[in-house]
């Protein structure tokens, strides 16, 4: 174990207390002399602080993973510096601990980290799985308390065997989870297979997850498989398993239990070594109650359970996601944009996201399209969250009342009211309801074509109702 603290009162503390546990324990109060100590000598366990004399904390994390990528590194925080401390999981840190912290915390904290690395040697060692402590960057973006804890859960999950139930509305990051899940684990070097269970037929589910021998049924003129097979040693990814259906969770209950599965018209039996990740927007419980899922499906898959926020509970991370957005489609559009102008950036924390990260990344990816100069501008943004935008503002000014969460589901028909409301109230004038809208009239235009074409389809579909025959 290498400490490295520069208050010696601390350092020395947990040297004598590893030491009697056993580690045989370095101590550097710089970060260059730790720099200096860690090729020479590979630690297993790196405790760093995170305010260091002479080198930056996260910088050494950084430096220390690319000179022996298998360190496992902790991270010594101050409390409340929740940016810091998700920076050092995303660079690569196996965990950390706050100051001022227990040394019940410690030990712990340490106990996991040796775990790991027992389980990925070991993993090593039957197959020559690479190491997954690659310190590559984490897909997971965000300083809001709740992921912190989050990432710090599935930092914690990763290296154990457990089945994972990932829950969440659709949009928030799911998918991502699951493969920091994987990419965390001892079998990070075999195979991660994501399946949608609801973009298949039970018969096609059936026979993509378990295979099927020639002849099973019609079309099939070769055997195959199957997902399980395919993710044998690795992980297998079941999104929206709350629509399986009864007799699937029951194939699927068996290949958990028995750790063996039969191919669709097949006899035989296959041996499977499967980690089991899945994911629902749905309350699993509820549907338990209602008996439309297995309870005895449900304590197999619901060993440790991972709540994703949806993105309106973590305003502050939407700086974070839509800047991490720009770059990533700038670079690939090759238009590398250099931010969000103020009255864009309050419009995308404004607006409540009911499509969550996903719905921002389309909209981040439509911007950097559109945008004609080099920062994203209000106009480049879609209507709706421009008029969004301008309705809370005018709300507040008038001492109105935030909208609910049911009025939001129908936003759209929100923003055409007052449109046309605001239209109304300046005579007809489209110049003066751009004004008191503020926006372009080109964008007041666009969404007077479109709600009026909307409007005219409503009506035809009314008159044709009415002269129907009774």
């Amino acid at each position: 174990m290498l400490v490295v603290d520069d208050d010696p009162g601390t350092s020395g503390l947990l040297r004598d207390i590893f030491q009697q546990e056993g580690y045989d324990v370095t101590l550097a109060a710089r970060g260059e002399e730790a720099l200096a100590l860690a090729p020479a000598r590979p630690f297993d366990i790196v405790l760093c602080d995170v305010q260091l004399p002479d080198v930056d904390g996260i910088e050494l994390l950084r430096r220390l993973k690319r000179a022996t990528p298998a360190t496992a590194v902790i991270m010594v925080t101050a409390f409340g510096t929740y940016e810091t401390t998700i920076r050092a999981l995303n660079e690569g840190a196996s965990d950390y601990v706050r100051k001022p912290f227990t040394l019940h915390e410690v030990r712990l904290t340490v106990e996991r980290a040796m775990e790991r690395r027992r389980l990925q040697n070991q993993a090593a060692a039957a197959g020559g799985a690479s190491t997954p402590e690659t310190g590559e960057t984490r897909p997971i973006i965000g300083r809001n308390p709740a992921m912190v804890e989050l990432f710090k859960l599935v930092s914690r999950v990763a290296a154990t065997k457990s089945s994972i139930l990932i829950q969440g509305e659709s949009g928030t990051g799911k998918e991502l989870i699951a493969r920091t899940i994987h990419q965390g684990s001892p079998r990070s070097g075999q195979p991660f297979v994501p399946v949608n269970v609801t973009s298949l037929s039970e018969t096609l589910l059936e026979s993509e997850l378990f295979g099927h021998v020639k002849g099973a049924f019609t079309g099939a003129i070769e055997r195959r498989p199957g997902l399980f097979v395919e993710a044998n040693r690795g992980t297998i990814f079941l999104d929206e398993v709350g629509d399986m259906s009864l007799p699937m969770q029951a194939k699927l209950l068996r290949v958990l239990q028995e750790h063996e599965l039969k191919p669709v018209g097949g006899n035989e039996t296959i041996a499977v070594d499967v980690r089991m990740v899945t994911a629902t927007h749905q309350d699993l419980e509820d549907l338990v109650r209602s008996g439309r899922f297995r309870e005895d499906l449900y304590y197999r898959l619901n060993v440790v359970s991972l709540r994703v926020p949806r993105l309106r509970e973590r305003p502050e991370d939407i700086p974070l996601l839509a800047e991490h957005f720009l770059r990533r489609f700038g670079a690939l559009s090759n238009r590398p944009l250099t931010g969000f102008s103020p009255s864009a950036m309050t419009a995308l924390q404004a607006y409540p996201w009911p499509g969550n990260v996903r719905e921002l990344e389309n909209v981040v990816d439509r911007a950097v399209a559109l945008a004609p100069g080099s920062i994203v501008e209000l106009t480049d943004l879609p209507d709706k969250l421009i008029v969004h935008a301008h309705t809370g503002a005018r709300e507040r000014a008038r001492g109105g009342v935030v909208v609910s969460d049911e009025r939001r589901a129908t936003l759209d028909e929100t923003v055409r009211s007052y449109v046309f409301q605001t239209l109304e109230e300046v005579g007809g004038n489209k110049t003066e309801a751009a004004r008191v809208l503020g926006v372009p009239r080109r964008t007041l235009y666009r969404m007077l074509e479109r709600y009026a074409s909307t409007q005219d389809r409503k009506g035809r579909a009314r008159r044709n109702a009415s002269q129907a025959p009774k």
